[in-house]
């Protein structure tokens, strides 16, 4: 019955999503993030979440976000293919900086990466990638989409918490995007302590920064340079460079910043 409910919700969300698609690349790693934070609450029961978990009681939000989507029904829209936010191609901005040669080398990690168009568009010689994200089924399909391309040797797809998530190497670049929006503002502090133990000494964070704006409630949740900095200068990160995105999808346009980081001192814990 409650499973059923909330395949009723996700049927919901696809008729008010815009069938444009472009649009459909948002909610994917908006969704995977909250479910991610929702893991971070203690939401799942895996032994690796066991150190991280507290009364969900205790947080309203995270509640209340729970009832509205809940991992079996996020689980149950991508078996079922609601799915609309789903792009189905990489996301411009990205396509454009391999393409110029703006876009660092090494490992990359992309957390929230849904069915993972961004990481098989990035993999290559020059550039190993791992997707992550909470939904196994979302996962599945990365994997299926990635296996049928010649660079499917340079990218891998993990199903996994971000927050619990143990890399066996650091990263030269992490790419966020509708990420950081998608947790709850509480646990910003959370997510830039996770990037700085990931991602090597003089690695680079690159984040497209969306929905700017002060908008209340979320996910969603309004983002700012500001709320970047007030987590990412603490733990040693300098912000090198702020655009505006001129690539961003039609619903997006004015609304999103790309952000470049980079480290300067190391805080990594592996």
């Amino acid at each position: 019955m409650i499973q059923s409910v909330l395949v009723q919700r996700c049927i919901l969300t696809a008729r008010l999503v815009p069938r444009d698609r472009r649009w459909r690349r948002s909610s994917a790693s908006e969704f995977s993030g909250a479910l991610m934070a929702m893991a971070r609450m203690g939401s799942r029961s895996g032994d690796d979440d066991h150190e991280h978990s507290k009364d969900l009681g205790s947080n309203p939000k995270i509640v209340n976000l729970r009832l509205l989507i809940g991992a079996d029904g996020w689980e149950k829209c991508w078996e079922e293919g609601l799915t609309p936010w789903d792009l189905g191609q990489p996301t411009p901005i990205f396509t454009h900086l391999l393409q110029t040669g703006n876009l660092p080398k090494g490992r990359v990690f992309i957390p929230g990466c849904g069915s993972g168009y961004d990481v098989v568009a990035i993999a290559g010689p020059e550039r190993y990638v791992v997707g992550l994200d909470i939904s196994h089924s979302a996962i599945k399909k990365a994997e299926k989409l990635s296996s049928s391309l010649p660079n499917a040797s340079y990218c891998t797809f993990v199903a996994a918490d971000f927050f619990t998530y143990q890399p066996s190497e650091l990263f030269d670049l992490i790419i966020d995007y509708t990420f950081f929006c998608a947790l709850d503002p509480s646990m910003r502090p959370d997510w830039a302590k996770k990037i700085g133990d990931v991602l090597k000494s003089d690695g680079e964070l690159l984040t497209l920064m969306f929905p700017i704006g002060d908008e209340a409630g979320g996910p969603p949740y309004s983002v700012s340079v500001p709320a970047y900095e007030k987590v990412l200068n603490p733990i040693g990160f300098k912000l090198i460079s702020v655009v505006d995105n001129e690539l961003a999808i039609e619903p997006r346009k004015g609304r999103e910043k790309l952000g470049r980081w980079k480290k300067v001192h190391s805080k990594s814990s592996l």
